[in-house]
């Protein structure tokens, strides 16, 4: 039996989770998830991992292996460090076991990630620094509409004539929407907009990691947003593949899930070559 702690930092989230893995059946004993608001991410993740250890009455001793992912090199106690893409993979088959790639859509990128059922990647595409298909751009707009960004998704929901928006860039796409605003287009229709803007090129960087079939699950900040899923359903069927897109209700967990098994993954080898050593 192994205990493990993955801790995920974000740009606007520190994820952290507890599990205990025996065997094939990993066991989610604790999770939290802090948003940043200029706080320091290093000091929640702390914060948050003796939370974690308390409420599941386990001492720090009988931690095997604390895997940091995203922006989590430099947390202090960790054992180890995974990319974030093999954590979003693996944390993805995880939720989701048969899915063939994950939409990883956080708060400055989005990327699809072709994967092979043991959450291997496969291929990947992202997005471009000044892309507008981020989660902090879709913020700036709601802040700008003002509107909670929980409310931003049922919003574009109710939409009846979604008004088309730059897919270029998030600067081009701002002054889009400032000019909506302008003429009097609805906040709902403004949102959609942006809505099948991202998932305009989010879909597209699905189709270029060669997945033409199957299920898609979106992970990351953005994997909550019903409109920014709805927008993706509709973009898949006008794209013409045949993949059907999913979320979790745990999605925004998947990269510090992966990161837990992964360093599960790694303890166990580890001690194995420990064993092998003592043997020798």
């Amino acid at each position: 039996m192994t205990i493990t702690v993955g801790i995920d930092i974000g740009t606007g989230a520190v994820k952290t989770v507890l599990f205990r893995s025996e065997g094939e059946t990993p066991e989610w004993l604790a999770r939290r998830v802090e948003r940043i608001r200029r706080r320091d991410p290093q000091v929640l993740a702390e914060t948050a991992y003796g939370e974690m250890l308390a409420e599941a009455g386990i001492a720090a001793d009988e931690v095997g292996y604390i895997a940091t992912t995203g922006e989590g090199e430099n947390v202090p106690f960790r054992t180890g460090h995974f990319y974030s893409m093999t954590t979003h993979a693996r944390g993805g088959v995880h939720l989701a076991p048969g899915v063939g790639a994950v939409l990883d859509v956080g708060a400055l990128h989005g990327r699809a990630i072709s994967i092979d059922p043991r959450g291997k990647v496969l291929a990947y595409k992202m997005t471009s620094q000044c892309a507008s298909g981020s989660g902090q751009f879709l913020e700036n707009i709601s802040r700008y509409l003002g509107v909670a960004v929980d409310e931003v998704g049922e919003l574009s929901i109710a939409a009846d004539d979604p008004e088309k928006v730059s897919g270029i860039c998030a600067v081009l796409a701002e002054t889009d929407v400032i000019n909506m605003v302008s003429r009097g287009i609805s906040t709902p229709n403004i949102l959609k907009g942006i809505h099948l803007s991202m998932a305009m090129r989010l879909v597209r960087l699905l189709k270029a990691t060669k997945l033409r079939d199957g299920r898609a699950l979106m992970t990351g900040g953005l994997a909550a947003d019903a409109g920014l899923l709805t927008a993706m359903r509709e973009q898949v069927v006008e794209q013409k593949i045949n993949v059907e897109v999913e979320a979790h209700p745990d999605s925004i967990y998947a990269g510090a899930i992966g990161a837990a098994l992964w360093g599960a993954f790694r303890h166990e080898k580890l001690a194995a070559l420990g064993q092998l050593a003592q043997a020798s």
